[in-house]
């Protein structure tokens, strides 16, 4: 590649960066006051609207919150319920995907109909309560899962994905004795990394932010995921209610819990994204037919 360098070249090149770093610095910097704010105290951000780096350093925002022993059970919660809803839509969602891949199934395009009517039509809040009550998973960690085991918008990412990847490879595992669920599992999927990391994340993210499906689920304030707990903390501190599900005996600073609350529901995400990071880089396909 031959590098321009030219005066307009070498212009176009600085606009670009200097564009580049203003949007990098837009993007950045909530986030930067949001950290700062809940290691601050509250006089200093009622003083100061914006702030980058505290004057004066402060962990009360986050004693207060560690304070109360239902935060382990609720993160534990959250962990399980991400863990196993993630794994369980995956093999679910990589298994339908697979299926509606193939150009020989009967019925594909009425299934296919079926799954995208759902993204514009759905019974709505009171109806899918009903038949989880029906099915009995009111108080059950199930609710938080099955409902929405699968999503159709990562099951027609997954199933486009499978489409592009060379019907020669699967006809040579059928010549060599391998069933569809060996291809699925030992040829599909292992190429497939990009596209299983992306909707993995895809519902990890999705499970760990449950909040309406554990509000309308789950009675039992033992059971409660992280995100409607620190909602609880946040009204707490906040001095409009005292839960008492909550057993802190440590003054809620009003201000900087709210920082705090959202940097400890944020921070498990965040952590598990560099993992994941190295599959999105890579290409569609990280092999090919050799002849």
């Amino acid at each position: 590649m031959v590098e321009d360098r030219s005066f307009a070249g070498r212009l176009f090149s600085m606009v670009n960066f200097a564009l580049l770093a203003l949007v990098a610095l837009v993007t950045v910097l909530p986030f930067i006051h949001v950290v700062a704010g809940s290691f601050t105290t509250n006089a200093e951000l009622a003083a100061k609207k914006f702030i980058l780096i505290p004057t004066v350093w402060s962990l009360d925002a986050y004693r207060f919150i560690f304070s109360t022993s239902t935060l382990f059970r609720a993160m534990t919660v959250s962990i399980g319920t991400t863990l196993v809803g993630t794994l369980l839509s995956m093999l679910l969602t990589s298994l339908m995907a697979y299926g509606l891949s193939r150009r020989d199934l009967d019925g594909r395009r009425v299934i296919m109909f079926l799954v995208v009517f759902t993204m514009l039509f759905n019974g709505g809040m009171i109806p899918t309560f009903l038949v989880v009550k029906e099915l009995g998973l009111i108080d059950t960690y199930a609710a938080l899962i099955l409902p929405s085991a699968i999503a159709a918008f990562n099951l027609i990412i997954l199933k486009n994905f499978f489409q592009n990847i060379p019907d020669g490879l699967e006809e040579s595992a059928k010549i060599d004795g391998c069933s569809d669920f060996g291809i699925l599992f030992r040829i599909v999927l292992p190429l497939s990394m990009p596209a299983i990391a992306t909707i993995s994340l895809f519902y990890a993210v999705t499970y760990w932010n449950t909040y309406m499906s554990a509000i309308l689920y789950l009675n039992k304030s033992e059971m409660w995921p992280i995100q409607v707990l620190l909602r609880q903390i946040v009204v707490l501190a906040s001095g409009m209610d005292y839960s008492s599900s909550l057993d802190s005996e440590v003054p809620p600073p009003e201000q900087s819990v709210k920082m705090a609350v959202i940097v400890v529901a944020t921070l498990p995400i965040l952590l598990v994204y560099p993992f994941l990071q190295k599959h999105f880089a890579k290409g569609a396909m990280l092999g090919s037919i050799k002849g």
